[in-house]
């Protein structure tokens, strides 16, 4: 059987925003390099997602040398936004976390205020190696992580999303199938043969970088978002409900956090290790 191979890699460099995808992307060990450093907070400094706000699919960041980055939602003007300095930090909520964070500069806080109709301030994260641990029940030592919900990396695989799309077309939804990768928000995804068979991975390497496969993906609502319209479904929640269920979570995909660095390319091959 021949190897696995990555398929694609995805960015978010802002949390819960639209992907940029790459053919070659830089592993830090909080993640890939870009990826999940601006967050949007409400006024309580609370981060805020699709959950929250599914429109958040719709707006599109394009990351620029040096950290910075252009935002753009069709129908507005887009922003360029520098990368804070350290006189503007503050403490954020992401997920149960406590974040040191920068704040962006007013008129970002203005453009996502009026693109999404909510009081919102954009912020940075301006160390990642240094600001927020992973769950150290899943982690070593030093292990870090930016902003994105627990984890430095998603993975997914093409197999397992054809399977599941199998299950959604035999359920009581199958007008919603068959669902793209898009839905599951993944940093990086495999082309596999065998569905769910990255639930037994332990070590892999992706090329010449090395990850631990430390916990399987809790989906949330996010996963029932159209991401080119907001629109809201039910599934793949329903069917990974029935087949896909361990105790109150449903799960689609891994986390991983990586052993090296490197880069990874698209088409590099996947050897399992462990």
């Amino acid at each position: 059987m021949a190897l696995p191979v990555l398929r694609s890699v995805h960015v978010y460099p802002v949390k819960s925003l639209g992907a940029q995808t790459s053919d070659e992307v830089a592993v830090e060990p909080w993640g890939l390099d870009g990826d999940r450093r601006w967050m949007l907070v409400d006024k309580t400094s609370r981060g805020i997602t699709q959950r929250e706000q599914p429109s958040m699919a719709l707006i599109s960041a394009a990351p620029l040398p040096g950290g910075g980055i252009v935002v753009s939602l069709p129908g507005r003007p887009p922003l360029r936004v520098e990368v804070p300095g350290p006189e503007r930090l503050i403490r954020a909520e992401v997920r149960r976390d406590t974040v040191t964070v920068a704040e962006a500069a007013p008129e970002a806080h203005a453009w996502f205020s009026e693109a999404l109709g909510v009081e919102l301030r954009l912020v940075h994260l301006d160390e990642p190696a240094h600001r927020r641990p992973v769950d150290p029940e899943y982690a070593r030592p030093g292990d870090t992580v930016s902003l994105a919900d627990g984890y430095p990396l998603l993975l997914t695989t093409t197999a397992s999303l054809d399977a599941l799309n199998d299950l959604i077309a035999a359920g009581d939804h199958p007008h919603e199938g068959p669902l793209p990768m898009n839905r599951f928000r993944p940093n990086v995804v495999i082309d596999t043969a065998e569905a769910w068979a990255e639930d037994g991975w332990r070590r892999i390497a992706i090329g010449d970088v090395h990850f631990s496969v430390v916990k399987s993906c809790a989906r949330c609502v996010i996963t029932t978002t159209d991401q080119h319209t907001a629109e809201r479904g039910k599934e793949p929640l329903l069917t990974l409900a029935r087949h896909r269920r361990v105790g109150k979570r449903l799960l689609f995909g891994q986390n991983l956090i990586p052993d090296g660095t490197g880069v990874i390319r698209a088409g590099d091959p996947v050897k399992i290790l462990d």
